[in-house]
C-alpha cells in the first residue's frame, strides 16, 4: 500500500507527464510532439533522458522544453530511456538514423551508453552530454576521467553535492550509529562519484558508524521504500539515511512515516536524513523535519547552459567540444529551505497552500 501512495503522491507521477508531453519525435517520428512547430529552418535538437520515473530526469526535461521556446531557431525533442539502458541505446541509434543537429544525452549508464555516443560523434552529429558527463573511461575502460573525446559537457560536480551533507554529517550523526546507504544506479558517473564522496568526507572521518545495510535503489523511490521497510524489519534502529538522491530518501522517509519509533506523535523524527538535487519533493521533506540536508542541483540552470550551448553550437558559433561547463550545489537545509519552496512555487511545481502541484 505504501509503495501504491508513494507513485501517487510523489512528484515523480507528476513530472512523468510532463516528461510524455515534452514527446518523442523528430522528423518521421509520429510517437510524440516536439517543444515547437516543425519547420525546415529550424535545427533539430534532441534530448535523450534517462528515464520518466527518475523525478530530477521528469524535472530536468520539462526545464529543458521550457528553455526551448526561447529558441526560435531551434526544434527540440523529448525521449526517454525508462531506466533500461537498452531502450537508451536503441533511443541513441535512432538519433542517428534521424541525423539530428544535436543530440543531448543524459546516460542511465555511462558504461553501457559510451559506444552509442560514440556513434553519434562517428556520423559529425554533435554531442553534448550532461548530468552526468560521459568521460573518456567510460568508453576504452583507461584511467582517462577527461570528457569523452569529440563531445562537450553540461553537469554538476557530484563530489561537491554529496560533500555539502557529508560534512555536517561527521557533526550530526551520533557517536556508533547505525546507517543505511541507498545508492544510483551502478555505472552512473553521479552515483558512483557521490558514493565516493561520502567515503572520503564521512565514513572515514566517523569509523565508529557502522552501515548496517546498503544497496541499489536506482534514483527510484518505491524501490528505496521497498528496501527500507526490510531494513527496519531487523529491529536494529536505524539512525540515519544516507541517500545519493532526494527522491530515494523519500522512498526510506515514507516506509517509516507511520512507524513510532522513528516519527513520535508530534512528527519529530529520531532520525537523520541526506539526499542530494534539491528538488521540490526533497525542499518539503526538510520543511516537514523528515529530510536533513541537501544539495540543489538545479534542472532549471541545467537546462538554461544546455540550451544555450546548443543554439551556439548549431548556429556555428563554437564547436560542441568546447562546451565544458558546471552548475553550483548550494546547500539546502531548514535555515534556508524557505528560499527554494517559493523558487518551486514561482516555477508552479509546489502550490501556494505548500503541496506538490498535481
Amino acid at each position: 500500500m505504501k509503495a501504491k501512495k508513494i507513485g501517487a503522491m510523489l512528484l515523480a507521477a507528476v513530472m512523468t507527464v510532463s516528461l510524455a508531453a515534452c514527446g518523442g519525435g523528430g522528423k518521421g517520428d509520429s510517437k510524440g510532439d516536439s517543444s515547437s512547430g516543425s519547420s525546415s529552418d529550424k535545427k533539430r535538437v534532441c534530448f535523450v533522458a534517462r528515464a520518466s520515473a527518475d523525478t530530477f530526469a521528469a524535472w530536468l526535461t520539462t526545464e529543458m522544453k521550457n528553455e526551448a521556446k526561447n529558441y526560435d531557431n531551434i526544434e527540440l525533442t523529448c525521449v526517454s530511456g525508462e531506466g533500461d539502458d537498452n531502450k537508451e541505446n536503441g533511443l541513441l541509434e535512432d538519433c542517428v538514423t534521424k541525423n539530428y543537429d544535436l543530440v543531448i544525452v543524459q546516460s542511465n549508464n555511462n558504461g553501457a551508453q559510451a559506444p552509442y555516443v560514440q556513434q553519434l560523434v562517428d556520423a559529425k552529429i554533435p554531442v553534448i552530454t550532461t548530468n552526468p558527463t560521459t568521460h573518456q573511461s567510460d568508453l576504452d575502460g583507461s584511467d582517462d576521467d577527461s570528457v569523452m573525446e569529440g563531445t562537450g559537457t553540461v553537469d554538476a560536480d557530484p563530489i561537491a553535492q554529496a560533500k555539502v551533507s557529508a560534512d555536517r554529517a561527521v557533526e550530526e550523526v551520533p557517536k556508533n550509529a547505525n546507517v543505511v546507504v541507498l545508492n544510483g544506479p551502478s555505472g552512473n558517473f553521479h552515483a558512483d562519484k557521490r558514493r565516493e564522496a561520502w567515503t572520503e568526507y564521512f565514513f572515514d572521518k566517523r569509523p565508529d558508524v557502522k552501515i548496517l545495510y546498503e544497496d541499489y535503489a536506482n534514483w527510484n523511490s518505491d524501490e528505496a521504500l521497498t528496501l527500507m521497510e526490510s531494513w527496519v524489519q531487523s529491529g536494529t534502529h536505524i539512525d540515519a539515511i544516507i541517500s545519493m538522491n532526494d527522491n530515494m530518501a523519500a522512498g526510506a522517509i515514507e516506509a517509516i512515516r507511520d512507524d513510532k519509533e522513528y516519527i513520535a506523535a508530534d512528527g519529530t523524527p529520531s532520525f537523520l536524513a541526506y539526499g542530494v538535487d534539491g528538488t521540490a519533493q526533497g525542499c518539503l521533506l526538510i520543511k516537514e523535519g523528515l529530510l536533513t540536508s541537501t544539495a540543489l542541483q538545479s534542472a532549471a540552470d541545467l537546462a538554461k547552459k544546455n540550451m544555450e550551448y546548443a543554439d551556439k553550437v548549431v548556429s556555428g558559433e563554437m564547436k560542441v567540444t568546447d562546451v565544458n561547463d558546471y552548475v553550483d550545489a548550494p546547500e539546502i537545509n531548514k535555515d534556508n529551505v524557505q528560499e527554494y519552496i517559493q523558487m518551486y512555487i514561482d516555477n508552479g511545481e509546489i502550490t501556494d497552500d505548500g503541496s506538490l502541484s498535481e
